[in-house]
């Protein structure tokens, strides 16, 4: 992938900055920072009870939409610790880093293709000769820790799609073109992590590596790059991630990485700067033919075999999560609202008694409650008066709050507020599950 690129983001104060993020990610439980109560631990962070919703949400709405709802993909869910070999023959080993110098001032180590001559701690000029810094995270298998024992956390969850292709063409029966779909943690040394969640050592991607006949002519593989490129676009409507902040980088043919023709990053207007949200890439039979010295693929029993190519669409998970909320905020007058799409909502409903002291509303409202978390993600909120209720469910991205009052005793209705026009509506506690269900599933 090529570097991120920085460019100016407009100064709007009714725009989300980073630390308006952080600071309501800690707030209402979305992210905390990890360690906390030891002092931290750089660019570590956990998911808290709501942030941990919203992520899983993104997830499965993600696998939904890729691998149950299409025939031509299948899952898999493989080790993070891989045979060393593997890492060997992906070229992994050899080539996975970066440049680092040091500051012979402050002795700061940093990436010496992100300076600009000037150390970013404490100005000096005078860095020290480059040297190449694995990102690899090693580990040891075994009771000794010697060379011999050495093994790597997986860098990128691609390589071991490419290590099970046979098992899964065997077991599946797939044809040519078809896909191989994962979910899962990977982990990079990186020397400069960074912006929240945006970089950090250890995160979580979705991708998917989809093979493809060996192209005859080069519009053969074009027309499969381009149909991913509308499928990444069509993803980013869905999960509500403001496509209007979205631009297409080319990288250029001298900043490819070596198993790519060609790659496009999508970039994201972040709060900090214009920097890569996904990738697409055209890795061509680099990587099937590093694994495999045979060539593993037969169109029919008559046919020749070959190595199929393969087009690369990769998504952050935790770059969604920060594109998604950046998205989502709102300052709206003396209020913070995240308009999460629905889909991804942490809690699609809130249920709240007008007063916690008065048992009769507290016990109609608990019944409402406990009938809807059978099918929705419910909120419970008793705790100070409604309108703190309704800012504090607003700020989660709850698209529907339930208040039950005096009335709904004997009218057996309910007010349900929107959290997008703040108009209330009553309805009938019978008729709240199809309500709910047509609002959600617009």
């Amino acid at each position: 992938m090529a570097e991120d690129k920085e460019k100016n983001v407009k100064n709007d104060p009714g725009l989300a900055t980073i630390d308006k993020i952080i600071s309501l990610c800690k707030r209402r439980g979305f992210i905390f920072p990890g360690s906390e109560i030891y002092g931290g631990f750089a660019n570590s962070w956990d998911y808290g009870p709501v942030g941990v919703e919203l992520k899983n949400n993104i997830k499965q709405l993600w696998w939904k939409r890729f691998v149950k709802q299409r025939d031509d993909i299948v899952g898999i869910d493989a080790a993070l610790i891989m045979n060393p070999k593997v890492w060997e023959a992906s070229g992994h080993v050899a080539t996975f880093s970066d440049p680092l110098v040091e500051c012979k001032k402050c002795h700061g180590r940093f990436r010496a293709d992100q300076l600009d001559g000037v150390c970013p701690n404490c100005g000096g000029k005078d860095f020290g000769e480059p040297k190449q810094f694995n990102l690899m995270f090693r580990t040891f298998i075994g009771p000794a820790e010697d060379q011999a024992n050495v093994a790597y956390f997986r860098p990128e969850t691609a390589q071991a799609m490419f290590v099970d292709f046979k098992n899964v063409l065997q077991t599946t029966r797939k044809k040519l073109p078809f896909g191989i779909a994962q979910i899962g943690k990977a982990f990079r040394n990186e020397i400069t992590p960074g912006n929240f969640i945006f970089r950090t050592r250890e995160f979580e991607q979705m991708e998917i590596e989809y093979f493809i006949p060996k192209p005859a002519r080069d519009e053969d593989w074009r027309s499969f790059f381009d149909k991913w490129v509308e499928e990444m676009y069509g993803w980013m409507e869905m999960v509500g991630i403001d496509t209007g902040k979205v631009s297409k980088l080319e990288v250029p043919e001298d900043e490819l990485a070596h198993y790519s023709k060609r790659t496009i990053d999508f970039e994201f207007e972040f709060p900090f700067g214009v920097k890569e949200l996904y990738g697409l890439a055209y890795r061509t039979d680099f990587d099937l033919k590093n694994h495999y010295k045979e060539a593993p693929y037969k169109e029919d029993e008559e046919g020749d075999a070959f190595w199929p190519h393969v087009i690369e669409p990769t998504w952050g998970v935790d770059r969604t999560v920060l594109a998604v909320l950046a998205s989502a905020y709102k300052e709206e007058g003396d209020r913070i609202v995240l308009k999460l799409n629905p889909k991804v909502a942490p809690y699609k409903v809130a249920v709240f008694p007008l007063l916690k002291n008065k048992p009769e509303l507290v016990e109609k409202a608990r019944g409402i409650y406990n009938d809807l978390k059978k099918d929705f993600m419910t909120a419970w909120d008793d705790r100070g008066n409604v309108g703190k209720r309704y800012y504090a469910q607003d700020e989660i991205g709850t698209p529907f709050c339930i208040t039950v009052d005096f009335d709904s005793l004997t009218d057996e209705r309910v007010t349900v507020r929107d959290r997008d026009t703040m108009e209330q509506e009553r309805i009938d506690i019978a008729d709240l599950k199809s309500w709910l269900n047509k609002k959600l599933n617009k």
